[in-house]
């Protein structure tokens, strides 16, 4: 089905695809008329590559289409959204504590090409630090927010899925909801 927007989320790497956040997010989408929200489970490999291997093939099964793809993503699962954001120009990329501008990541400062984009971090992040990310969402001019909240962003996540709800209606070109 062509009007059929994909949402395709994906874990962290201590996580899965049963986590809080994730589920909160899958179940926001879900709410929306035409959304198909898949949370993909990347358990069965750390490698950030192997991930993102995985999200092309969640997404080639799916039969999703770039331009009606929103990816949501926490931590490594950000890192993975915004390498294949850089690689297919998708709909939205959604990023909680994204690992980005990290030395050990490979491809760690990826374009982000996506249509809409933002991402959510916590001030107090220690696996992850908020200033590198900020740097890159500054050079990319990505919609930023900063929490007064850990990695996990676990103090969080109504804020969390309530700025995704909003954000995917902005890729739907829904007006926003107060």
């Amino acid at each position: 089905m062509t009007d059929t927007l994909h949402v395709f989320l994906s874990h962290g790497l201590e996580s899965g695809p049963g986590s809080t956040k994730i589920q909160a997010m899958k179940s926001a989408a879900g709410a929306f008329p035409g959304v198909h929200a898949i949370a993909v489970d990347h358990r069965s490999s750390k490698d950030p590559d192997v991930r993102l291997s995985q999200m092309r093939d969640a997404m080639a099964t799916a039969g999703a289409t770039p331009e009606r793809t929103v990816l949501a993503g926490s931590s490594m699962g950000g890192w993975v959204c915004a390498q294949l954001s850089s690689e297919s120009p998708v709909l939205g990329c959604f990023m909680l504590a994204p690992a980005l501008a990290l030395p050990r990541y490979p491809q760690s400062r990826p374009l982000i090409q996506a249509r809409y984009s933002r991402i959510i971090h916590g001030w107090d992040d220690d696996v992850v630090p908020v200033m590198p990310v900020l740097e890159l969402a500054h050079e990319q001019r990505l919609t930023t927010l900063v929490l007064p909240d850990g990695h996990r962003l676990e103090h969080s996540v109504d804020r969390v899925v309530q700025e995704f709800t909003e954000f995917l209606a902005s890729c739907l070109g829904e007006p926003n909801q107060s």
